[in-house]
């Protein structure tokens, strides 16, 4: 429950070991949705394994009790989508799929999309 804005470059590196020490083949991050792009390049940049499919998801309002997210959503689609994507790191996030290199946010919409789709 970290706003993704206070994430520092020692949360990068711990988020970076639990994925490289992992035994799993498929993991999927939650984020906040402020710096998610920023986290997927630097795992990008630094990850050495090429046997997982890392997938990376968030909301603009975090899952809590009842309350109206777009999270469960999320979560529920990159979980589904980790199934048949090679593997590879991707952003998974209202419906659609994005690698690190193409995502950019839309800060005035609180929106993502695809620099090649714009």
């Amino acid at each position: 429950m970290k706003d993704s804005r206070d994430i520092t470059d020692e949360d990068h590196n711990n988020i970076l070991k639990a994925v490289e020490e992992s035994p799993s083949k498929k993991i999927i991050i939650t984020h906040g949705t402020y710096t998610m792009p920023d986290t997927a390049r630097f795992l990008k940049a630094h990850l050495k394994r090429t046997d997982q499919t890392v997938v990376l998801t968030a909301s603009t309002i975090p899952i809590k009790g009842f309350s109206p997210s777009n999270g469960t959503f999320n979560l529920g689609f990159a979980v589904a989508k980790s199934q048949d994507l090679s593997s590879g790191l991707y952003i998974c996030i209202n419906g659609y799929v994005f690698t690190p290199e193409e995502i950019m946010k839309n800060m005035s919409e609180g929106t993502f999309s695809s620099i090649f789709n714009k």
